[in-house]
């Protein structure tokens, strides 16, 4: 059996409970708080309705230690889920954590340190690889469906609603970069698959509906590796009368084509093929079932563990070049 603790209920621990119905021998024993304040409640709920019969812990120490989980998803109050994957893995617990995996760099150093020395498996909560539109235009790109990738943009617009306070004060929200850009960012660097050599970010405040720290826009502009230059564009600014929560897009243009995904679509226009060409597609599975399968030997999951920690350090670095007004390097 695999047993499967969950430590908050403040992100994306769906991943992993859709993930359990690829997994017949997944048990999802107990859930915690990860911090004080914390309702879990609709947690368990979910997680009981999905046949699960989870124990409810007010002491997320007290149920690792009990439970002796394989696996521990972490996605508490942000700047709160490092410290609890350090725990974890030094428990011996494999951990699958929000993104981003820190929000400071002495708490990402952390969990590097931790991991390292745990031998156990990580993987952060990026989710959208696994977007059926996303996963085509990526394997596309991969396949030389537009040549040598130069230039790419990608974009993460959300709906603003009702925040809680988690979301207001920057010492526990981490900012909006980390937070709703991390997802962009990822895309530019597993599409372009090159190392980030510099970012310069601005980010704003303004018309955030009384939401304290709670930036509502931002900008990166990063540069890669062999002079790839990539764009995120990041906003709370989505109407509420929108059709969907979020308006997520990725452009990537290179040396024979552009591909773009909008709209959960895929479209490529070729130096191959005239007109525009809307791909069909792929379906890779599940995130959270590809992390098992890689803790039992048996796959590999596509976000690795040094995809986490990078990725993670490139969000950081870009809400430090937001902070600063400075162009930061890598």
């Amino acid at each position: 059996m695999l047993k499967v603790c969950f430590i908050g209920s403040s992100g994306h621990y769906r991943y992993a409970l859709d993930g359990f119905r690829f997994i017949p021998d997944a048990s999802a024993v107990a859930v915690a708080p990860g911090c004080e304040g914390e309702d879990v409640d609709a947690a368990i709920a979910r997680i009981s309705n999905a046949g699960q019969s989870p124990r409810k812990y007010e002491d997320y120490r007290e149920m690792l230690d009990r439970e002796k989980p394989d696996v521990a998803v972490i996605n508490t109050y942000f700047a709160f889920n490092a410290g609890i994957a350090v725990e974890a893995l030094e428990r011996g617990i494999n951990v699958f954590v929000e993104k981003p995996v820190g929000t400071t760099f002495e708490d990402l150093e952390r969990v590097r340190t931790a991991l390292a020395a745990s031998g156990k498996k990580l993987a952060a909560m990026l989710g959208l690889r696994y977007a059926p539109h996303f996963y085509t235009a990526w394997k596309a790109v991969r396949e030389g469906a537009v040549g040598e990738v130069r230039l790419m943009t990608a974009q993460k617009s959300y709906r603003l609603g009702e925040r809680g306070p988690n979301y207001r004060k920057r010492e526990i929200y981490g900012g909006t970069i980390p937070w709703v850009g991390s997802h962009a960012i990822d895309w530019l660097y597993w599409f372009g698959n090159k190392r980030f050599k510099s970012v310069m970010a601005s980010h704003s405040r303004c018309c955030n509906r009384g939401h304290g720290d709670l930036e509502m826009t931002a900008v990166c502009h990063f540069t890669f590796e062999d002079e790839v230059l990539g764009a995120v564009n990041i906003d709370y600014l989505r109407p509420s009368t929108a059709p969907s929560h979020d308006d997520d897009r990725a452009r990537i243009a290179g040396t024979s084509g552009v591909i773009e995904v909008r709209t959960n679509k895929v479209y490529l226009i070729s130096e191959q093929r005239s007109g525009v060409q809307e791909l069909a597609v792929d379906n890779p599975g599940s995130i959270f079932a590809d992390f098992v399968a890689e803790i039992r030997g048996d796959g590999q999951c596509l976000v690795t563990a040094e995809d986490s920690l990078y990725v993670t350090e490139a969000c950081l670095r870009a809400r430090e070049s937001a902070d600063t007004g400075r162009l930061v390097t890598f």
